[in-house]
């Protein structure tokens, strides 16, 4: 099964594509979409969807999980983030891909197995659990890494509970 993670942003988009196999991870791709300050808002939210659907389209993920927007002092960004998220959104939702939320708290949870975690702890288990000989870079990649390795997480667990814990 192929998930793709993303960690939404106006100026970098961070994505991650992971195949799982049980327990076993293979990284097929990760990376930025980034996105010119000299562009309007209309042209960057383009850019990005148009990055998103060409990399639906050459992995076709079962599914794509976002991290939801983190409460944010500076309302511009929250807005700007946002709008990305959005856009990541509609580019799954136009390509039939079930779309799975999680907050930086259950990403952090289930990566390093403590919700208030530092980047470096989350991105150095990014590297450990996929196998990678060096931390995924730039940050926004290893956090969408992350993200995506939050679902598998969450759907091994799932499977789990329905298959071993009947009542």
């Amino acid at each position: 099964m192929i998930i793709m993670g993303i960690d939404p942003g106006i100026a970098i988009s961070g994505y991650g594509v992971v195949c799982c196999n049980g327990t076993e991870f293979e990284v097929l791709d990760f990376g930025v979409l980034k996105t010119e300050s000299s562009l309007s808002v209309p042209e960057r939210l383009k850019a990005i969807y148009e990055g998103y659907l060409n990399l639906i389209e050459n992995y076709k993920p079962a599914a794509i999980a976002v991290e939801e927007l983190f409460f944010n002092k500076n309302a511009k960004t929250a807005i700007a983030v946002g709008q990305a998220r959005g856009v990541a959104l509609l580019a799954a939702a136009s390509r039939n891909v079930k779309v799975y939320e999680y907050t930086p708290l259950q990403v952090k949870q289930a990566v390093v197995g403590y919700g208030r975690a530092e980047k470096m702890q989350v991105q150095e288990m990014v590297r450990v659990l996929l196998n990678l000989k060096t931390i995924p870079k730039p940050d926004d990649a290893a956090d969408a890494l992350a993200v995506a390795l939050c679902h598998i997480n969450s759907l091994n667990l799932q499977r789990y509970i329905t298959t071993e814990c009947r009542f």
